[in-house]
């Protein structure tokens, strides 16, 4: 079993963000230093006042902290993004990282967002399509013509192709049935969210394995599952230190509209929710139930958030050693 780290590089307006650039550094190299095969870096837009650092340059930045990890966004948002600058800087960070990039990629739900970068919301499924196909094409041939609905190119001839031969591997999010299938059409896995809860995780997993041999695509794929993770000196010290940040974090998400997120008075329902979705108790109890998701869900990679806004670093060091020894 492979364990990763997922972070959104996020922070408080009462924040300075060049400590919380030097404490997600010091993260990842404490993950990388700790055996943690994947990174993952979330990328949104018009985020304030919840601050953001954008993702592709950090990815550069922290390529070497990272080195030997695998890279990449999670999730980029390729809906709204013109594919060829997509392609090249993937290409570049794949380089950057010594052939260790993923690309990682979804729709986008955030309206604000969509608006802030011209785009229509209504053509997003038809553009992360069409802008899959133009970026393998980029990745792979010499030359690419493409007269699309969107995207139009003549004799286009990539700057940079990736290290990684044919091309560096492409994961897919979604919260619903749809977008899980559409991953398993034009993706090599699906990237399962930490919003997602478990019980769906798995019932998805089996609708992607369906879809691929449907089309024709090897159906055993082991698809990569993102958790928000926290082992405690103790099961009262977890649910205690966890608590507030991850109340903090679900409440934004559920106002920014995110599939799955709770709603209503999340912190009444707040226990179960997070019994349903988090990976939060002593070492032993982390352990034996992210043994019995991985049973249930066919998954050998796991990526975990070990820190959200309002997590003391001491505490998210703490929890990276406490990962590292189920490593």
């Amino acid at each position: 079993m492979r364990i990763g780290m997922f972070t959104a590089s996020q922070w408080r307006a009462d924040e300075d963000p060049r400590a919380v650039l030097a404490d997600l550094r010091q993260q990842i190299r404490a993950a990388r230093d700790n055996g943690f095969s994947t990174l993952l870096l979330g990328q949104h837009v018009v985020s304030g006042p919840m601050g953001m650092f954008q993702t592709n340059p950090m990815l550069g930045h922290i390529a070497e902290d990272a080195a030997g990890m695998q890279i990449g966004p999670g999730v980029l948002l390729l809906s709204m993004m013109n594919p060829v600058l997509a392609a090249e800087e993937a290409a570049t960070i794949d380089w950057l990282s010594d052939g260790n990039y993923v690309l990682a990629a979804g729709l986008g739900y955030r309206t604000e967002e969509f608006q802030a970068m011209g785009v229509d919301i209504k053509n997003r499924v038809g553009r992360l399509t069409e802008g899959l196909e133009i970026i393998k094409r980029l990745w792979t041939e010499e030359t690419v013509n493409h007269d699309g609905r969107y995207f139009q190119l003549a004799n286009a001839k990539a700057g940079v192709r990736p290290k990684q031969q044919p091309r560096p591997p492409i994961w897919l999010g979604g919260d619903v049935e749809a977008a899980v299938r559409r991953a398993a059409r034009l993706a090599d896995a699906w990237l399962a969210a930490p919003t997602t809860p478990f019980d769906r995780v798995a019932e998805f997993i089996g609708a992607f394995r369906e879809e691929r041999k449907k089309v024709g695509l090897p159906a055993d794929v082991k698809c990569p599952i993102v958790r928000e993770c926290f082992i405690g000196r103790d099961a009262a010290h977890a649910r205690e230190i966890s608590r507030g940040p991850l109340l903090a974090k679900y409440a934004a998400y559920a106002s920014w509209g995110q599939e799955g997120a709770a709603s209503g008075d999340f912190e009444t329902a707040f226990d179960d929710f997070s019994a349903a979705h988090f990976l939060v108790g002593d070492a032993i109890e982390v352990r034996d139930r992210l043994q019995q998701f991985a049973e249930a869900t066919g998954s050998d990679q796991f990526l975990m958030r070990v820190h959200w806004p309002g997590l003391e670093q001491s505490e998210a060091l703490a929890n990276i050693d406490r990962i590292a020894k189920l490593i």
